[in-house]
């Protein structure tokens, strides 16, 4: 999720700019067939950001009046398909009706950001303090696991030191998270999850902003959004490998907009990480190579998903930078067409129904401009609803 800074010229081609009032998009649905190309990759690392910045805050976007689900009977079990969100603005999690809204709350720690949930119905939750447990099926607190990483004193809002990306391996048997540092390069800590302990340490580069691990277990990717790149770690060495991922160029540094974010990890092994709307990075992690395919929402994009058949979904945030478009959800099939539906406002992440139906798109944002609930989205007819619920939430899981 994010976090950037001045904005500075595009030192790239002129880009093809859309018609229309200001350049912005319209709030068609349109289907495109992508083609692709190829990108060279490199290395290079660049310094921490500078709050001060950020451009002026957007208007936060109306939310609808919170209509609470009533909650489960005392020691009745979380209904399946539930909600889990992680409230950055907060000290919670809050679960959600998909229907109805939020019914419980659990308190978890500053700022929580990423979350996962394992088969055994826990939930791993980076927060600022450290990686909280939750038992989702009780809605219970299990405790909290301090980071061995140094990222100085607790704090909120977007450049907060502690957790960030979190996943866990296939097995459940080990949980890996991303821990930004401020000032420095971060980290990803090793979470034993039968002995709730920190068993190891792996740098990485700047902020990771997502963490994925690979279908079979056997590799980890830290999404390092401020040294524009990605860190492969083998998870039996935990040996890692730095591959750039900058389809833009690094120009400008920390003020540049065009950084990683997200990923999600294909059925073939790649890496995908949509920027801008524009282009789509494939990056092979067992060569290193970045094919790029364009993309047509021409928005800031964060959050990415994959449905049970491979479509991917990517969240955009809006115009920033020279972004011109407005917040939308690109859902691209495995051939490259895709279909933009419009958001209202900003988001950040998002998460699939276990039957490919349905997303769920968090208002979270970790700039201004954010509100406090969820955008549904009926992934076939490209309808929407909005479900108010959660404070700031980011981070997001169906149950």
């Amino acid at each position: 999720m994010t976090a950037e800074n001045a904005v500075p010229p595009r030192a790239t081609a002129p880009r093809h700019r859309r018609t229309g009032a200001g350049g912005r998009r319209r709030t068609a649905v349109v289907v495109v067939l992508a083609g692709t190309f190829l990108a060279g990759c490199g290395a290079a690392e660049t310094g921490a950001a500078d709050p001060a910045a950020s451009p002026a805050p957007a208007p936060a976007a109306s939310a609808p009046p919170v209509v609470s689900a009533a909650p489960p009977p005392s020691g009745a079990a979380t209904p399946a398909g539930s909600l889990l969100v992680a409230d950055f603005g907060a000290d919670t999690v809050t679960f959600l009706d998909p229907a109805r809204g939020p019914f419980a709350s659990v308190r978890v720690g500053t700022a929580p950001y990423g979350l996962a949930v394992g088969a055994d119905g826990r939930a791993w939750v980076a927060t600022a303090e450290g990686v909280a447990v939750v038992d989702t099926r009780t809605r219970e607190s299990l405790g909290r696991i301090p980071y061995r990483t140094a990222t100085g004193p607790v704090t909120d809002g977007e450049y907060r030191g502690g957790g960030m990306g979190i996943v866990l391996a296939p097995d459940g048997k080990r949980l890996y998270v991303g821990v930004n540092v401020p000032d420095g390069p971060g980290t990803v800590e090793v979470v034993d999850t039968a002995s709730r302990e920190v068993v190891d340490v792996v740098p990485v580069g700047r902020r990771p902003f997502d963490v994925d691990v690979s279908r079979d277990g056997t590799e980890v990717y830290a999404t390092n959004h401020d040294s524009f790149d990605v860190t492969a770690i083998d998870a039996g060495t935990l040996e890692p490998r730095r591959f750039e991922v900058a389809p833009y160029g690094t120009e400008g540094g920390l003020g540049s907009w065009l950084k990683p974010h997200y990923a999600v990890v294909r059925e073939d092994g790649r890496l995908l990480l949509p920027f801008e709307g524009e282009r789509l990075a494939v990056l092979d992690p067992r060569t290193g190579r970045v094919a790029v395919e364009p993309m047509t929402a021409d928005t800031h994009q964060h959050g990415a998903a994959l449905t049970p058949d491979g479509t991917l979904l990517a969240v955009g945030t809006g115009p920033i930078g020279a972004a011109d478009g407005e917040a939308s959800l690109t859902i691209r099939t495995k051939d490259g067409r895709e279909r933009i539906v419009p958001l209202d406002g900003p988001h950040e992440d998002v998460a699939v129904s276990d039957d490919g139906r349905t997303a769920y798109v968090t208002g979270g944002f970790t700039r201004d401009g954010y509100w406090d609930g969820i955008t549904v989205v009926d992934l076939a007819s490209g309808g929407t609803r909005r479900l108010a619920g959660g404070a700031r939430p980011l981070g997001i899981a169906v149950l």
